[in-house]
This record gives structure tokens, sequence and C-alpha cells, in this order.
């Protein structure tokens, strides 16, 4: 992961378009925490998916990416609009995965956006997936993404599997996540088919983003961090060539009763990597948010739908 060369921003602002969550009385707003005050009735809408808006910003020079399209365009585009989101402004894409909750938005939004846009994103997200929960004793398909329908678009499909960088070296991909951790292993219901089998999904596309703020440390947002959130901050530091990590966002992936079991560790790994801030979002849930509430209240951070941060 040498060579990289990823270069510091003197400002991050990530707006959250998509989420779990959503609170229109929380409006209480900081100089890094920037609540949305959209008059009723026009107020952002929640649902199981997530997309974040990414500006990073160094001397003169400015480049806005997006980070996932949430599960489907009603909830995509109403909130572009009630938060007076520019999307033409947004040159690339990154696909953090893909499952459902990440694409659904992607194609339409690529149909309404400039043509030649670049979407990074592993091979594997093409394959298909399903959930087959020993429970139920029936497999539920997924929604396949359509590299097909991608392509008409007019889209630039950059697959790629290994570490790279965007936006003039400003953010991070981590492509495949290693994985060291001992606790963190993946969703057995979870499966994908890969040569014409059924097997549990490896999760290889799964990856998160980072980014360098100067003076404060790395910005890691993950997806659904199915390779571990743990997993993907570590693999972030060492693509980064960063120990300071200065926050942490995005989904988790510690609800359920297979996950839950791992909520004490992770937390724990958390505190030793230190990182000020700690957002968790989306598909964390909710036992594990409010421990990281109870467990790390000087840098938890409620996240909703329509939130912007700013690390500067």
């Amino acid at each position: 992961m040498s060579g990289l060369n990823l270069q510091e921003v003197d400002k991050l602002e990530v707006t959250v378009l998509i989420d779990n969550y959503t609170d229109a009385l929380l409006i209480q707003s900081t100089d890094m925490v920037k609540r949305p005050r959209t008059p009723p009735p026009n107020v952002p809408l929640a649902e199981h998916g997530l997309s974040c808006l990414l500006k990073v910003y160094k001397g003169a020079e400015e480049h806005v990416v997006l980070m996932d399209a949430g599960v489907s365009t009603t909830c995509f585009f109403h909130n572009a609009r009630v938060l007076d989101v520019d999307l033409s402004k947004v040159e690339a894409v990154v696909l953090s995965h893909g499952h459902f909750d990440h694409f659904g938005a992607l194609v339409e939004f690529l149909n309404k956006a400039a043509k030649g846009i670049l979407v990074v994103l592993h091979p594997d997200a093409f394959s298909q997936h399903c959930l087959n929960i020993p429970i139920t004793g029936r497999r539920v398909d997924f929604p396949s993404l359509d590299e097909v329908a991608l392509k008409e678009t007019g889209a630039v499909l950059h697959k790629v599997k290994e570490a790279s960088t965007l936006a003039s070296n400003l953010i991070l991909i981590s492509g495949e996540v290693r994985r060291v951790t001992d606790f963190e292993k993946g969703f057995p219901w979870a499966e994908a088919k890969i040569n014409d089998k059924w097997v549990v999904d490896p999760f290889h596309d799964d990856q998160g983003v980072a980014v360098k703020v100067k003076g404060r440390g790395l910005v890691v947002i993950s997806g659904c961090s199915h390779a571990g959130i743990i997993n993907t901050v570590k693999h972030l530091q060492a693509a980064a060539q960063t120990s300071k990590v200065y926050a942490v966002l995005g989904g988790f992936h510690l609800t359920g009763p297979i996950f839950e079991p791992i909520i004490d560790p992770t937390i724990e790994e958390m505190q030793k990597i230190g990182p000020d801030f700690v957002m968790p979002m989306h598909c964390t849930g909710w036992q594990a948010i409010n421990q990281f509430a109870r467990e790390m209240p000087q840098q938890f951070v409620l996240t909703t739908v329509g939130t912007t941060y700013v690390f500067q």
C-alpha cells in the first residue's frame, strides 16, 4: 500500500444525505456539528441506508464526492432538495459495497449527472447477494448492482481491489480491507454467489474512505464495515501511513444477535485507537450506539439525517 501519496486537506465537510435516523427537533449546532434547520413540512427523511456527500478543500482547490446512494430515489432526491445540496457539483462516486441500501439511487443519480462521472468500486460489488437466516429456512435475494445500467448512464467505472486515491490525492479509498482482529468475523447469514455457488459472503468489496485533515489526523468514513470497523480503521491507518485518527463515522454493523456479542471488544479497540470523535450510524444498531454514548461520552456524537460535519 505504499506510494499512494495521500495529501492533507485544509477542511473536510461530510453531509449525511441518508441515514437511519432523523430528528427535526435536534437543531443545536457547534463549529463542527451543523444540524439541519429545514422548515416543516420539508424535513429530511430517514431510511435503512447510507449516503454521504464529501467536500474536501486544499488552498483554492475544492472537490465534491458522493459516497453511496441509499435505498430509494425518493429519500435521496428529497433530502438533497430540502438540504439545498447541489448534486451537479459531484465529480465522482465511491461505492462502499454492493448492497441495495448503498446503491439504490445510484443509477438515477448518474442519469441526471454529467456524463463521464467516475464511479469507484470493487469488482465484487456486482455479485449476487442474499440473506440466508437459518431460523426462517429460506433465502431472501437482494437486488443486484447492474453493471450494464451503470455504463448506460455514461459513467466511467473504475473497478479496483487495491487502495487508491481520488480528488487530487485528497481522498483515500481502502480497497479490500485486511482482516487483523480476532473478533470481527463477518456475517454468516449473508451469502454471495461466487463461481456459480452460494457461499458465506467474504465481503471483499467492503471498503471505507479516509481523509487526512491538516493538524488533526484521519477522518475515517465507513459504509457498513462488513470487514469490521476496527479492521477498516487499522487498514486505512496503514494505507495513509498515519496513526492519529481524528474521527470515525459511518455504519459499524453491530446490530442483531450475531454482532451484539462483539460490541464490547469493538468499543475497547476503538478506545485504544483514540479518535477525538465517534459517530456510529446506519447499521450500527440501537444497543451499540447507546453503548458508544455511555463508554465514550466525550467522543460520541449522535448523527441524524442532514447533519454536516466540518473537520478542520
